[in-house]
């Protein structure tokens, strides 16, 4: 009876351990971490094409991790996506930098990539980055290799 006892608490604890390393799994690959990202500021960039961007992709300067994309929406009066970006409270970036939607690996997930610009003053929350590159869409570049060969084909 003890023996039966004992192995019953030991499968137990595994199978605790299992759904522990299977949730943070889940948490590691949902790209959900730590609460400490409440503090910082906030700023806008507007973007022709946010394309596969998602809420809580990374920001980096200089392959650096320095904030979270907070909210993705759309402005009805430019017809742009607007991205609002969370930087860490330490990142002192110029009032002219610029921003650019990459995509990390072949099939990676897109993140927001900043370049500091050359002004005096500072980015504050609220500001927002008017210079920006869109992301670059597969299927678009594809069409327009298959139009231009095509169109190549036709004048020859």
């Amino acid at each position: 009876m003890k023996q039966s006892t004992t192995t019953e608490i030991m499968v137990g604890v595994f199978v605790a351990l299992g759904f522990a390393a299977l949730f943070m799994l889940a948490m590691k690959v949902s790209n959900i971490s730590a609460l400490n990202d409440q503090d910082g500021y906030e700023v806008q960039v507007y973007f022709e094409n946010a394309g596969g961007l998602k809420v809580r992709s990374p920001v980096t300067v200089a392959g650096v991790r320095v904030g979270r994309v907070a909210a993705i929406g759309f402005d009805d009066q430019l017809f742009e996506a607007v991205v609002t970006l969370k930087l860490n409270p330490g990142v002192k970036l110029p009032a002219d930098s610029s921003a650019s939607i990459f995509t990390s690996g072949l099939l990676g997930e897109q993140y927001v990539a900043l370049e500091p610009g050359g002004a005096e003053t500072n980015l504050k929350e609220g500001d927002r980055i008017t210079l920006s590159q869109s992301a670059l869409i597969l299927e678009q570049v594809i069409g327009r290799v298959l139009f231009s060969k095509a169109s190549e084909g036709v004048s020859k």
